[in-house]
């Protein structure tokens, strides 16, 4: 079997999934729009496009991805299956000349239509489509999917330096973030929180650490390592759970959300998973002061990366 993943992979999460198929002997092939961005040679094309998207409608860095991509297909050939991850970020026009390349062309959406709206545009184009985001699922007639434990290390954490991890893009949440990180300083809890941003601005009342540059996948599994909690602030109309969530389950920490849906999973244990109201933040100290309960195996494995790919390429 041949299968083409088609994605905006900014963090490196998807390339789990084309090793998973790997593993289980199938030919994968990746094309990751992230790496494709269009460079401007000069100011001058800058400018160029800009006029060109105004007045013609014509974007000169979305036709150099769809050159590229279509590229790597003709190259790859025809292929069974094809999942597109993120293809809110393609245009629907785009997507369906995707469509002659495979058997079965499907889609992944782990964001949400009121912060995306144009999953509204291309959601029909998809002979099978999924979606984190259950309000989407109704909606649309996705199946519902959640996103996946890429990785798995249930060790203790050595490390005094720091209880609490996050690094989070900067953005709406970062207000929330800084009073989630002022009531962990009233109850002398030491943490780790990063956010990441061109045009995130320092904030001097907490301990927050700012960065303009994104830290790499394999860092970030560092400092979730050697953390007993991790911390999780959903954005704004989104119900869908992050990877922060699996990444606390697949590393056996503890997990501090402002997402209430979570409470509606079957994983869910308020001994491992405290939710705050991001209006009102509570944090109880008793929190840290019981160790994590693993979760029972046959609850666990219906989040891991392999049933994941078993289902969503139908392969089981």
């Amino acid at each position: 079997m041949k299968i083409t993943l088609i994605s905006l992979d900014n963090w490196g999460f998807n390339q789990f999934i084309a090793k998973e198929l790997e593993r289980k002997n199938i030919e994968v092939n990746q094309i990751n729009f992230y790496q494709l961005r269009y460079q401007y040679p000069t100011f001058f094309h800058k400018i160029f496009n800009f006029f060109t998207k105004l007045f013609f409608k014509y974007n000169i860095k979305k036709k150099f991805l769809e050159k590229k991509i279509l590229n790597e297909l003709n190259a790859n050939g025809h292929q069974d299956k094809i999942l597109i991850i993120k293809g809110d970020f393609l245009n629907p026009d785009f997507i369906k000349k995707i469509k002659p390349y495979t058997d079965h062309l499907l889609g992944f959406f782990n964001d949400n239509y009121r912060r995306s709206p144009k999953i509204s545009k291309i959601y029909d184009v998809f002979d099978k489509a999924y979606s984190f985001e259950k309000e989407d699922v109704e909606r649309f007639g996705f199946s519902f999917i959640t996103n996946f434990i890429y990785k798995e290390n249930s060790h203790a954490s050595n490390s005094n330096d720091y209880q609490i991890f996050n690094i989070s893009s900067s953005g709406k949440r970062d207000k929330v973030i800084q009073n989630i990180a002022l009531a962990l300083d009233k109850i002398n809890i030491a943490y780790k929180i990063v956010i990441v941003g061109k045009n995130s601005e320092s904030d001097k009342t907490t301990k927050i650490e700012y960065s303009r540059n994104t830290m790499d996948l394999n860092k970030v599994e560092q400092f979730i390592s050697q953390s007993n909690v991790l911390l999780d602030v959903h954005r704004e109309n989104q119900a869908g759970l992050t990877f922060r969530v699996f990444e606390s389950i697949g590393f056996s920490k503890k997990l501090i959300t402002t997402n209430k849906d979570i409470i509606t999973y079957d994983f869910y244990n308020p001994n491992n998973i405290l939710v705050v109201d991001k209006d009102n933040i509570e944090i109880p100290k008793s929190f840290f002061e019981t160790p994590y309960e693993q979760i029972p195996k046959e609850i666990y494995k219906r989040y891991t990366l392999s049933f994941w790919v078993d289902e969503v390429f139908g392969l089981k």
